[in-house]
């Protein structure tokens, strides 16, 4: 549908035709300087309307981040309050999704300047992130070369953990299901793994990729982690592909995705919300750059596929990946 409207007019940096971008709009002003830009949203996924706040600002601030940019300048902010609530619960539901998007952007050391507001059946918030950066001061995303490694910064299997926890809460029969793989507590683990991720902003990644000369990088979020590397190798100026062999997830979600609903976790089309970098460099570099992020993260990042020459530029999982219980 984007092609048949044509849209863009194939100036935009950082993606195959010059129109539609990969994860952000790159623009060049007339200043020459660049604008790049992104916007996203999201319905209610976790219990608590704060930290849904939260999760929808790391997810808006996420695409800005895999350009290499962990300094945004400015964010609008979209919310929409819930007209079939009563006017209390809207009132208290909408001020703290609010509080948590305002939040995350302090830890994101930027700031909020204006946005929209609406009356919706379900609560929704999201926003636009920008920043203005010269040339240099970005990670152009078509750079990745053979013989490249992939790394990615956050495990996988936040939309399997958030329905098993959904299931639990509202006695859904599968979480019956369930409790012949996991126990409660494996359940509470998950969701707990889930909401830390989420929640968790890609900027610290985001700050060591120019540090460590990535070629090229994405998020992942609602096409899975192949359906993103995927349009990751479209977008290459060098006819490349990209070959996944490792597939960290949080654990608890395989056993789950294998024996009670598959998401297609193993098959790479999970979605993610608010998920990883996933970042294309030598590997050299990717070593140097895994070391760093795990000192500012506290948590660890994996090296999960490569980058290969191929002229179909296909993303695939190899046979019998290896998952990693995270």
């Amino acid at each position: 549908m984007l092609a048949d409207l044509n849209m863009g007019d194939g100036r935009n940096l950082g993606t195959a035709d010059g129109r539609i971008a990969l994860d952000c709009s790159v623009r060049k002003t007339r200043q020459g300087h660049y604008v790049i830009s992104t916007t996203d949203f999201f319905f209610p996924l976790v219990d608590s309307p704060y930290l849904q706040g939260r999760i929808g600002a790391a997810n808006v601030l996420s695409d800005l981040y895999a350009e290499g940019v962990p300094d945004c300048d400015f964010v609008l902010m979209l919310v929409a309050a819930c007209r079939d609530m009563e006017e209390e619960h809207r009132t208290i539901c909408t001020r703290e999704m609010m509080r948590g998007f305002r939040d995350a952007c302090v830890e994101a050391d930027t700031c909020i300047t204006g946005g929209q507001t609406v009356l919706n059946p379900w609560p929704v918030i999201g926003g636009v992130a920008t920043a203005i950066v010269a040339e240099g001061e970005f990670v152009h995303s078509d750079g990745a070369l053979a013989g490249d490694v992939v790394v990615l910064t956050k495990p996988l299997g936040t939309q399997v953990a958030v329905n098993v926890h959904q299931w639990r809460k509202e006695g859904n029969p599968k979480w019956q299901s369930c409790l012949e793989f996991i126990d409660e507590e494996r359940a509470d683990f998950m969701m707990h793994a889930a909401v830390r991720s989420m929640t968790r902003l890609n900027r610290n990644a985001s700050s060591l990729m120019l540090t460590h000369n990535a070629h090229a990088a994405t998020d992942v979020t609602g096409f899975g982690i192949l359906g993103h590397v995927q349009n990751l190798a479209e977008n290459q100026r060098a006819e490349v592909g990209i070959e996944l062999h490792s597939l960290p997830c949080i654990r608890g979600t395989r056993v789950i995705n294998d024996g009670v609903l598959d998401f297609r976790l193993t098959s790479g089309y999970s979605a993610e919300t608010s998920g990883g970098l996933c970042v294309c460099l030598s590997q050299q570099d990717a070593l140097a750059f895994q070391r760093d992020l795990e000192l500012l993260d506290g948590s660890p990042s994996w090296i999960i596929g490569v980058v290969t020459a191929n002229p179909q530029r296909k993303a695939v999982i190899i046979d019998n990946p290896k998952i990693l219980e995270i």
